[in-house]
């Protein structure tokens, strides 16, 4: 017969929910596992601060980094963040991560960490914080990882909500973009599909996006499909030669909002021997869009919205 002193304590905990399951979520094709959920947060760039204020994680986040950096956060940023702290305006020291004693730190490679660089899981696990990877990012340091596709911001978003404890949250905010990508789909199926190229600011060289990047995934999602679809990369370098000879008809023009934004870059286009004779640059075809829309995070279920309308003149 069990005793009952064992019974007791047993039954509270259950009717509590004082006896916590441990989490595990894929992290890069290796398994992360969390005994106990998280209580603070910091989070590296925009898209993935987003990420974090779509689930109503504020609360938990006790600092930013890689934010004024590089960007102009928009009014509608600045508002969900109110008043948590930037830690480092672009890539954080270790010295910056332990300072607010955090039990997780969401960043990727390239998107707050550089393999090999100072701020790595290995170099984070020794102070107690564990590291949630970006998984646009894994490609860095796996080059066997599937093409682009929309999954890469639904699984993030479901993944931090299991992690968090708002995985009812995280689903219906999938299940909301699913339904809109499909509305869009449905409309461009029977429509012509653009040669699109994205181009990250004027260079000698262009930087752009390839086959591992989510802008892949978003063209193909608002009817369009990517010039440099084939570039073994998620973000990397062509040749303006190769871009040329693929003549886009539609351009896509990261827009970091300093200056004249976009519209710079495009002035830049329309004096390049080789992009000026381009349909896409003939024609005056093409659209601004912020970082946080081109990179894994809320902000692209608007963004292919915008630029099917840009692309299709049909949709409404």
């Amino acid at each position: 017969m069990i005793k009952s002193y064992f019974i007791y304590p047993l039954c509270i905990a259950l009717v509590f929910g004082a006896v916590a399951q441990a989490q595990t979520v894929d992290n890069c094709g290796e398994p992360l596992v969390f005994e106990t959920t998280p209580e603070r947060l910091v989070i590296h760039d925009m898209n993935m601060a987003d990420m974090a204020f779509a689930l109503g994680l504020q609360d938990r986040i006790v600092g930013l980094t890689g934010i004024t950096g590089w960007y102009k956060a928009s009014p509608e940023f600045n508002a969900l963040r109110g008043d948590i702290p930037e830690l480092a305006p672009k890539y954080p020291t270790v010295e910056n991560l332990i300072a607010v004693e955090p039990d997780l730190f969401f960043a990727g490679w390239y998107y707050g960490m550089r393999p090999g660089g100072e701020v790595t899981p290995d170099t984070l696990a020794p102070f107690g914080i564990k590291t949630m990877i970006l998984t646009e990012s894994c490609v860095h340091l796996d080059k066997n990882r599937p093409e682009a596709s929309m999954d890469l911001l639904f699984d993030d978003i479901l993944r931090l909500g299991r992690v968090m404890e708002v995985e009812s949250r995280a689903e219906a905010l999938v299940a909301g973009w699913k339904s809109q990508l499909a509305s869009i789909q449905e409309q461009t199926a029977d429509l012509p599909k653009p040669r699109v190229f994205l181009l990250d600011g004027p260079a000698d060289a262009p930087f752009t996006s390839g086959k591992f990047a989510i802008p892949d995934a978003m063209i193909t999602a608002a009817g369009g499909q990517l010039v440099t679809h084939d570039l073994e990369t998620s973000w990397g370098r062509t040749s303006w030669e190769a871009v040329a000879s693929a003549n886009p008809e539609f351009l896509i023009l990261l827009d970091y909002q300093t200056g004249n934004g976009a519209k710079d870059t495009f002035r830049f286009l329309e004096d390049h021997p080789l992009m000026s004779l381009t349909d896409a640059v003939r024609n005056n075809r093409w659209i601004g869009l912020r970082y946080e829309e081109l990179t894994p995070g809320p902000a692209n279920i608007e963004a292919i919205e915008k630029l099917a309308k840009a692309m299709h003149s049909e949709i409404n």
